[in-house]
């Protein structure tokens, strides 16, 4: 699926869930405000503003947009970091929420990341290898979808909101 395509599905949606489930990621174009975050150095966060633009749109147009971390605690540098700029985010109109795993160890979370769109359409957020580079995937599979249908009831509401996490 090209980026073009996952940008389509919130087009289409009223919901659109991100389940992340890793503690770190190495995508290579957040090595350097990574590395400046940890440094101390200034970034002006620019990289991010296109996705920000496209949340406004999505949002504006009726798409409500969700983002649950399962993070470990203590935090990676890598949580840290995303708790520091996702404020932006969430003001462009995306409800983010943190969950520590120690506080869902009863969920039976499938291997991947996700977006589930609705209900019933499911992209899964594939980071092979050494994670340096992801892809989108469509997943058809119902028992799948399921699953990841059942984890976002589940733990969704278990999800602290970006403001009061930080």
């Amino acid at each position: 699926m090209t980026y073009e395509e996952f940008q389509s599905c919130f087009h289409d949606a009223k919901r659109a869930w991100h389940l992340e489930l890793k503690d770190t990621y190495r995508v290579a174009q957040e090595d350097e405000p990574l590395r400046k975050w940890l440094t101390g150095a200034y970034d002006d966060l620019a990289w991010r503003r296109p996705w920000q633009r496209f949340i406004r749109q999505v949002t504006s147009a009726g798409c409500e947009v969700q983002r649950l971390r399962v993070v470990t605690v203590p935090h990676t540098d890598y949580t840290r970091w995303l708790l520091a700029i996702a404020g932006d985010n969430v003001k462009a109109g995306e409800d983010i929420r943190y969950l520590p795993r120690h506080l869902a160890a009863d969920v039976d979370f499938p291997a991947e990341d996700c977006w589930l769109f609705d209900d019933d359409r499911l992209v899964l957020s594939v980071f092979p290898g050494d994670g340096r580079t992801g892809a989108f995937v469509v997943e058809t599979d119902s028992q799948l979808i399921e699953r990841y249908r059942a984890a976002r009831d589940l733990t969704w509401s278990r999800g602290v909101p970006h403001a009061d996490y930080v």
